[in-house]
């Protein structure tokens, strides 16, 4: 008898642990910042541009997307970026300046080619914003870029960038497609501006 509620209670460890290591609900994965098809010729001699590593907020710079709804912050159940952000945001610049810059070719993260100029990107804010919990969302993104000397590493110019992209609806997938377009916008204005203010030795 004793054998037999000893085996019994074993039986009831041995489910409860089951239920405690359950699989979690599955997580959905996303991407965002693919560079348009579309290249333009670039200048002949184009100004060699080093990308720094960009800076990003340390709440933002991991798989997980940021939801913000006034004071609070949370992150958004159910999905997640399939690479950390602020490595996607990375080479979704590079990818940009690729397919758009005209005076400027942008020296990657892993190349090695000596350069006289630095572009500085930091990153300050990545997030989606609710007026109110349950609202249909704005992806608000912000950029500093600062455009370097080296290796003196005076100041050439420097500029704010802020992109508002209302999402169409407070799902993942409108979410998502909210951060690609304002992702674009954001890279198409950093180019842009590189272009008009890097200038040659």
């Amino acid at each position: 008898m004793i054998r037999t509620i000893l085996a019994t209670a074993g039986v009831a460890v041995a489910l409860s642990g089951c239920a405690l290591l359950s699989s979690p609900d599955p997580v959905q994965l996303y991407r965002f910042g693919s560079p348009d098809a579309v290249a333009i010729q670039p200048a002949a001699e184009p100004v060699q541009v080093k990308l720094r590593a960009v800076e990003f907020p340390q709440e933002s710079q991991g798989d997980r997307l940021l939801g913000v709804t006034g004071t609070e912050a949370a992150y958004i159940k159910g999905a997640r970026w399939v690479s950390p952000a602020s490595q996607l945001y990375a080479d979704s610049l590079e990818g940009a300046f690729a397919g758009q810059a005209r005076a400027v070719r942008l020296i990657g993260r892993r190349e090695l080619t000596p350069t006289t100029r630095v572009l500085d990107i930091d990153v300050r804010s990545f997030e989606t914003r609710y007026d109110e919990a349950g609202g249909v969302p704005t992806v608000v993104l912000s950029a500093r870029a600062r455009l370097l000397r080296f290796p003196e590493r005076t100041v050439e110019a420097e500029q704010s960038f802020e992109v508002r992209q209302p999402a169409t609806g407070n799902r993942i997938a409108t979410i998502v497609d909210a951060y690609d377009v304002a992702t674009r916008d954001l890279n198409a204005r950093i180019v842009a501006w590189t272009d008009a203010n890097a200038t040659g030795d």
